[in-house]
């Protein structure tokens, strides 16, 4: 499958990339990368009280912080992989050279360079292009596009999408309108996974010392969006502590 993008959106890979509108969000800080809820709050997040206006400009800063903290954020990301077995879990079943979308992929290492290791035909989508420079130097043979995952998505099908600590920088009316997207973009039996919060709510994080939003849905409701997309199989666990706590949800698209 090549490098495309949707209508409206950026030129496919090679030389700069573009797909839609420069705002949205990725990845938290490490140590600090928990969504919205009780675990979240025990790494020192604190729940949103900044009023609307305040809100809403930390909500469109999440680009600018991540290109100004691309470095930082990228000498402290945690490189143990306590994600694989949720990732092998994704990617079950795919065969040599199946197309997986990396949705807020930052930097590449280590999701990204794990699926690539796999044999997959990696896109990754990410709104800082500091963060995409850092993924083209470290592996050339994937794909990786700077743009909003709320605007111009990547063409699919893809055999599994991944948005690990990146869909829950959207606000929850953002989020709720994506994941049909996601899952309409899916191949018949393709997976979802997106690391969420374990319930609904709005908190703030940091990067690089810097404030960022979280946001999550509650667990029902991912439930239900991903069944009303049309996905046969959706498995959420909360606070998984085999993956550092993590909240996760797992879909499979019909077919």
């Amino acid at each position: 499958m090549g490098c495309a993008v949707g209508a409206g959106a950026g030129d496919a890979c090679g030389g700069r990339r573009s797909v839609g509108a420069r705002a949205g969000g990725r990845h938290p800080e490490p140590g600090h990368h928990r969504a919205a809820g009780g675990t979240y709050r025990r790494l020192g997040a604190r729940p949103v009280s900044p009023g609307a206006a305040g809100l809403a400009a930390l909500r469109d800063a999440i680009p600018a912080v991540y290109q100004r903290q691309a470095a930082v954020w990228d000498a402290q990301r945690p490189r143990g992989l306590h994600e694989r077995a949720w990732l092998e879990r994704a990617v079950a079943g795919l065969a040599p050279g199946a197309p997986v979308l990396d949705l807020g992929c930052g930097a590449g290492d280590p999701i990204a360079g794990w699926l690539i290791g796999q044999g997959f035909a990696v896109t990754g989508l990410d709104v800082a292009p500091a963060m995409l420079a850092l993924a083209r130097a470290r592996f050339p043979q994937a794909c990786w596009l700077e743009g909003d995952m709320r605007g111009a998505l990547p063409d699919g099908p893809f055999g599994a999408i991944l948005g690990w600590d990146s869909v829950f920088h959207l606000v929850p009316a953002d989020q709720r309108a994506l994941i049909p997207r996601l899952v309409a973009r899916l191949a018949p039996g393709g997976r979802l996974l997106v690391s969420v919060g374990p319930r609904a709510g709005e908190e703030l994080g940091r990067v690089g010392g810097e404030p960022v939003y979280h946001a999550s849905l509650d667990p029902d409701d991912y439930r239900a969006l991903c069944r009303a997309a049309g996905c046969a199989q959706v498995r959420l666990v909360t606070e998984d502590p085999d993956c550092d706590f993590r909240s996760l949800l797992l879909a499979r698209r019909a077919g």
